[in-house]
C-alpha cells in the first residue's frame, strides 16, 4: 500500500517535473516514491542549499514550478539562506522536508516551522489522512502568492501506509488582477492623457511585466506613444522592439541612456518595484518627470510615483492601448504597409507615431554604449570591461545567463545582452547573498534543455558553493559554461570598506585555480590572462554540445576597475 510519503510524491508529481535535493533520513521514502512511481526527474545536488537554489532557478528559467527536498534538522537549516532569497524574489517552489516526529522533538531537531516563518515561508505539515490534499494546498499557496512553501513530513508518519492515493483537485489560481473601481479607471484615463500629451514619453518594465505576459501589449503601447523604453535588471528584453530600448536602468545602465531617461516628461512603470538600484538611489528621473506606476503591490513602491494603479501589467497596458487607440483613430483608407503588419501594432500606431518624434530624434545605440576598457588594467591583470565585451562576442546565441552575487554582477549585466527576462537570472541579489551560482546552473539546465547555460560568478561566491560545481557539470554537461571573475578578493567589500581604510586582510582571497577545480570534476578548465586566451571560448562555442565538456573560464581580472553600479553605492555610502 502507498505510504504517506508516496501520497506526497505522487500528488506533487502531477504539478512538478523536476525535484532537486540531498537524500537523508527524513526524505528517503519520499525520494523512493519519486524515483519508482513518478515521471518527475530527481537531480541530486551536494549541499541542501542547492536544492532550493536549483528549484528557484528552474522557475525563473521556465515559469514552471519545481521542488527541492532535504532531510530534517541540519539538512533543513542548510536551506534557509536560499529559502530567504526565494521569498524576497517572489519565486514559487515547494521544499519537501523531513520533520520531527509527532511525539515531539529529538535532540537534533529544531523548530523548522519557526525558522521558515522567520524568513517569510509558510509550512504545511502532512498527516496520514490528508497528505495528498495538503500537498495540493501547498502548491496552490506557492503559485498564488509567488513564494516558496515548505511541505513537512513528520519522521514517524513518513512510512505509514495511507491507502490508495485519492484524486486531488487541481490548484485554484487567481485570475490576473484587473483594474477595478472608479479610482483605477480614472487613473488609467489620466495616464493615457499624460502619454497623449507627452513630448518625451518613457516606459519602464520589470520582471512583473514579464510574468504577466505583458510584452506584446507594452510593445504596442510604446509604438502607439512613440516612447523610449527600458527595463529593470530582471526585466531586460520584455519589450519586443529593441531599436528604441535604452537597456537596463539604474547602476547597470549606460550613462548616455540614463541621461535620456532624465529628460523624459512622462514615465509609466509596469511591474517593477523601483528599488534603490533601479532608481539609481532616487536619481533615475528628473524632478519634473511625471511618474506613474502599475503593479500588483498594494500601493506605490517609491516616493517619486505620482499616480498608481493596482493591476496586472498586461491588463493595464491593454487598457491604455484601448484608450489611446480610441482617441486617435486611423484615417480612412490609410495604407499600413508591410512594416506595420509585421509589427502587429495596427493602424492607430502608424497614425500616432509621427506625432511622437522623440525616440526617432535620439541615437539610442550611441546612448547604450559602455566603456570599452583596456585589455589590461594598470596592475597587469585583465580589465573586466574589455573581457566582458569580448566574451559577449563569443557567447552562444541560445544562452541563458545565471548570476551569483558580488561586485562582478555589473559586467555581465552591462555587456552581455539577452533575448528575454527568463534568459538572465540573478539568484541571490534579492537577499544580498552570494554562493548560489553553481546550483543555479542545475535548475536552469533542467528547465532549458536546448539552451547553453552560462554562469557568471565571482571567486568568493564560487568558493562558497564549490560543492555544487560538480552538480553543475553533471547537470549541464556540454551545454554549460561558467565565467569566474577571479580578482582574489571579496571585491564589493574591498570597494566599500577597503577604500575607507579598514583592514583588507579579511577581504582578500588567495588566488584560486578554478580551472583546476573544474577539471577535477570532469569539466574543461581555461585560465584567461589575456584577451587572446579567450580564443578557446570561440572554438568551444562552435563545437557540438553533445561532445564538448562543460567549460570553466577562470578570468584573472583586476580588482582595481570598479563597476559603475558599485561606484554609485560607494558614493551613497560615503
Amino acid at each position: 500500500m502507498p505510504t504517506v510519503s508516496a501520497h506526497v510524491a505522487l500528488t506533487l508529481a502531477q504539478h512538478v517535473d523536476a525535484v532537486f535535493g540531498v537524500m537523508g533520513n527524513g526524505n528517503a521514502y519520499f525520494l523512493d516514491a519519486i524515483e519508482k512511481h513518478t515521471d518527475a526527474v530527481f537531480t541530486a545536488v551536494r549541499h541542501e542549499q542547492g536544492a532550493v537554489v536549483a528549484a528557484d532557478a528552474h522557475f525563473r528559467a521556465s515559469g514552471r514550478i519545481a521542488a527541492g527536498t532535504s532531510t530534517y534538522g541540519a539538512g533543513f537549516t542548510n536551506t534557509i539562506t536560499a529559502l530567504a532569497e526565494a521569498v524576497q524574489a517572489h519565486v514559487p517552489l515547494v521544499l519537501v522536508v523531513g520533520d520531527e516526529p509527532t511525539s515531539g522533538p529529538r535532540p537534533w531537531d529544531v523548530d523548522q516551522i519557526a525558522l521558515a516563518s522567520a524568513v517569510g515561508a509558510r509550512t504545511y505539515t502532512v498527516g496520514r489522512a490528508d497528505a495528498a490534499a495538503t500537498t495540493v494546498i501547498a502548491v496552490e499557496h506557492a503559485l498564488t502568492y509567488r513564494v516558496p512553501v515548505v511541505l513537512a513530513i513528520p519522521y514517524d508518519v513518513a512510512a505509514l501506509e495511507a491507502g490508495e492515493v485519492p484524486a486531488a483537485p487541481a490548484p485554484r489560481l487567481p485570475a490576473p488582477l484587473a483594474p477595478r473601481g472608479e479610482f483605477a479607471e480614472g487613473m488609467l484615463d489620466e495616464i493615457a492623457e499624460a502619454l497623449r500629451g507627452a513630448e518625451r514619453p518613457f516606459l519602464l518594465a520589470g520582471r512583473g511585466a514579464w510574468l504577466a505576459g505583458a510584452g506584446a501589449a507594452l510593445g504596442e503601447l510604446a509604438a502607439l506613444t512613440g516612447a523610449l523604453t527600458a527595463s529593470s535588471a530582471l526585466g531586460r528584453g520584455v519589450f519586443p522592439e529593441s531599436r528604441y530600448d535604452l537597456g537596463v536602468t539604474g547602476g547597470f545602465g549606460a550613462d548616455g541612456a540614463m541621461q535620456l531617461v532624465r529628460t523624459a516628461d512622462v514615465a509609466v512603470v509596469f511591474g517593477a518595484s523601483l528599488n534603490q538600484f533601479t532608481m539609481r538611489f532616487g536619481e533615475l528621473f528628473a524632478p519634473g518627470t511625471r511618474v506613474f506606476q502599475i503593479d500588483v503591490a498594494p500601493a506605490a513602491t517609491h516616493a517619486h510615483v505620482g499616480g498608481f494603479v493596482r493591476a496586472d501589467a498586461r491588463l493595464a497596458a491593454e487598457a491604455l492601448v484601448t484608450r489611446l487607440t480610441g482617441a486617435t483613430p486611423p484615417a480612412a483608407g490609410d495604407d499600413l504597409g508591410d512594416e506595420s503588419r509585421h509589427s502587429g501594432t495596427g493602424s492607430a500606431v502608424e497614425h500616432a507615431t509621427p506625432t511622437r518624434p522623440w525616440r526617432e530624434s535620439v541615437d539610442v545605440a550611441a546612448a547604450r554604449t559602455y566603456d570599452a576598457g583596456d585589455e589590461l588594467a594598470p596592475d597587469g591583470r585583465l580589465d573586466p570591461r574589455s573581457a566582458a565585451r569580448r566574451i559577449a562576442e563569443l557567447l552562444p546565441e541560445d544562452r541563458v545567463v545565471v548570476s551569483d552575487g558580488g561586485h562582478f554582477i555589473g559586467w555581465a549585466n552591462m555587456y552581455w545582452p539577452v533575448a528575454a527576462p527568463d534568459r538572465m537570472m540573478m539568484v541571490g541579489t534579492a537577499f544580498q547573498s552570494i554562493g548560489q551560482g553553481w546550483p543555479s546552473v542545475v535548475g536552469a539546465a533542467l528547465a532549458r534543455r536546448d539552451s547553453t547555460i552560462v554562469l557568471t560568478s565571482g571567486d568568493g561566491g564560487g568558493l562558497m558553493a564549490i560543492a555544487d560545481l560538480e552538480s553543475a557539470v553533471r547537470a549541464a554537461g556540454g551545454r554549460g559554461l561558467a565565467v569566474v571573475w577571479n580578482d582574489a578578493a571579496y571585491g564589493a567589500e574591498v570597494n566599500l570598506y577597503g577604500l575607507k581604510g579598514l583592514a583588507e586582510a579579511p577581504m582578500r582571497i588567495p588566488e584560486v585555480d578554478f580551472a583546476a577545480f573544474g577539471a577535477a570534476v570532469g569539466a574543461e578548465g581555461l585560465v584567461v590572462r589575456t584577451l587572446a586566451d579567450l580564443d578557446r571560448l570561440a572554438a568551444w562555442t562552435a563545437e557540438d554540445p553533445a561532445t564538448r565538456r562543460f567549460l570553466v573560464v577562470d578570468l584573472r581580472i583586476s580588482g582595481d576597475v570598479i563597476a559603475p553600479y558599485q561606484q554609485e553605492i560607494i558614493r551613497v555610502n560615503s
